[in-house]
């Protein structure tokens, strides 16, 4: 049916739905004349730079007025900012698999809540870039943990469960064919691997702890890239699981900046 599923049995008896950190709910807003006819989402880590995202999608979308003045949704929390250009929803998830969780949580639920159909959410944002140009712009097939494995591990309770992190296909390869249209910077599909961490999840040799040597980094780095990984950021393996459990065509695209 195209519709967004959730898959939590006690929502049905809650008298009202509250979306704490997006200041929404069912009571208090009417989500689907909000955001029903909503067919995109784009998230991405900055507010400052959804902000500016949707500005230039009002742009594009030729929508009245000049974009300047759009209002903040998410207003009354300090949590994340999410704007609107049209059928296009724009959203900050904050850095780190735990703030951008917390975020699709609520996201779905309000999707959900809207009775959005057919929805598609592309996260974008920088990354660090392996053997491969700075500028680049990569498409995530599939998102990998620190061990290569195309899995999240999310801790419920006491039990520890795995989820799948493949992507949509079709929607890899139809960004794919879109980004020849703009020559300006190349594009590559490649896996992506997520990390906990900025400094020694990554590798790097400049945090306030570092208990390896340069050499076993690039061993390290050198298996990631056998292993197809072309650049490694913190957000995807979550944002492929609670898109692909949901039945939401998620998509990863990022641009290394080293």
């Amino acid at each position: 049916s195209g519709l967004v599923h959730i898959k939590n049995p006690h929502l049905d008896s809650m008298e009202e739905d509250i979306l704490y950190h997006l200041d929404l709910g069912t009571r208090t807003h009417n989500l689907p004349a909000m955001f029903g006819d909503i067919k995109f989402v784009c998230v991405g880590g900055s507010p400052n730079r959804m902000r500016a995202f949707a500005q230039f999608m009002h742009k594009e979308l030729g929508l009245a007025g000049n974009g300047e003045d759009l209002a903040d949704i998410c207003a009354g929390t300090d949590r994340y900012a999410m704007y609107r250009a049209g059928p296009v929803l724009s959203i900050s998830h904050g850095m780190g698999i735990p703030s951008i969780s917390i975020m699709l949580h609520e996201l779905i639920k309000l999707l959900h809540h809207a009775k959005c159909r057919d929805v598609t959410v592309i996260r974008i944002g920088t990354s660090g870039g392996l053997g491969i140009e700075a500028g680049s712009v990569v498409i995530t097939d599939t998102a990998v943990d620190s061990s290569f494995k195309p899995r999240f591990e999310q801790v419920v309770l006491d039990d520890v469960v795995v989820r799948s992190t493949e992507l949509d296909k079709d929607l890899t390869e139809e960004l794919l064919a879109c980004s020849k249209e703009i020559p300006d910077f190349p594009t590559l599909i490649g896996h992506t691997m997520c990390t906990y961490d900025f400094y020694e999840g990554q590798g790097r040799l400049d945090g306030a702890l570092c208990s390896f040597s340069s050499e076993k980094k690039l061993e390290y780095l050198k298996r990631a890239y056998d292993a197809g990984i072309r650049n490694i950021e913190m957000e995807s393996t979550a944002f492929a699981a609670l898109c692909g459990l949901c039945g939401l065509k998620g998509e990863s695209s990022h641009t290394p900046t080293l």
